[in-house]
């Protein structure tokens, strides 16, 4: 090469587009690096919501999964239908707690093909003002044992009509309930902004009685993933109806209880009034 130097330097930004276009790449890439933002803003820098729901005030409800939820701190929904008199102070202690109580119609009435019952007690002997009726005087019943005077609700067997007829709209125009949970869910609903999710269709996911505690907490990691709401359902825990073992649910609650920075365990009606607070009122 001789005595001849080589002299490298950065070539200078000719232009105010060049500057620009940097500028751009470096806040793209900053972005990629922070993640996708999230559809809702949960608390404490969680990425997703979990409702934990129980429908029929099963006594597996009081003796096995209210002393798990309690010993892991975390609050749940419990939809109550068929209430017998000797629970009522143990369900009156539960919402004390700060567990949420919530309606599911006094006789938990389902179409007659669903299952076997006293046929005054199935939709097709229902109209849209006795079942509307019914869900009120459930009102008064929880409020007789909570002392709140609003209420979500779950239609039984995920059915909503009454003499065959839908009664979704009478109910939200009655103004009886806060919400309504149903049965169904599609993985779309996980990463929902939920402040626009109908209150009168919230999804839930039910599960089989051979679920793993593995396989519920899988569940909850799309949740995670979408950062949206789950909510889950149970009936028993343990035994009786539609049963999940207690060793998932256990699993679950202890997955739940260590991983307090990924998700907000809840209540239903917490969870929707945190996401659209405009629309929550004061609960006496």
């Amino acid at each position: 090469m001789g005595g001849d130097a080589i002299v490298c330097a950065a070539a200078p930004l000719e232009t105010p587009v060049k500057l620009a276009t940097l500028t751009a790449a470096i806040s793209c890439a900053l972005s990629l690096c922070a993640g996708p933002a999230m559809a809702n803003d949960w608390p404490g820098g969680a990425r997703a919501a979990v409702v934990l729901t129980y429908d029929d005030a099963m006594p597996s409800q009081l003796e096995t999964a209210i002393p798990a939820l309690d010993a892991h701190g975390l609050k749940a929904t419990f939809f109550l239908s068929n209430l017998r008199q000797a629970d009522l102070p143990r369900w009156r202690a539960v919402a004390g707690e700060g567990h949420e109580l919530a309606n599911h119609t006094l006789f938990h009435a389902c179409t007659a093909a669903t299952f076997e019952a006293d046929p005054r007690y199935v939709t097709e002997a229902y109209t849209i003002g006795s079942l509307l009726r019914e869900i009120e005087q459930a009102n008064v019943l929880l409020t007789a044992i909570d002392g709140r005077d609003r209420h979500g609700f779950a239609t039984p067997c995920g059915q909503s009509t009454a003499g065959g007829l839908d009664y979704l709209e009478a109910l939200r125009t009655s103004g009886l309930v806060t919400y309504v949970r149903g049965v169904s869910v599609e993985d779309a609903d996980l990463g929902a902004e939920v402040a626009a999710v109908d209150r009168m269709r919230i999804p839930a996911k039910a599960f089989d009685a051979d679920v793993t505690g593995a396989e519920l907490i899988d569940w909850v990691r799309k949740a995670v993933d979408g950062g949206g709401l789950t909510v889950l359902l149970f009936h028993g825990v343990g035994g009786e109806h539609l049963p999940v073992s207690a060793e998932a649910h256990a699993e679950l609650l202890d997955w739940l209880a260590a991983h307090r920075d990924l998700v907000w365990t809840t209540t239903l009606q917490d969870a929707l009034d945190h996401a659209a607070p405009e629309t929550a009122a004061p609960s006496r």
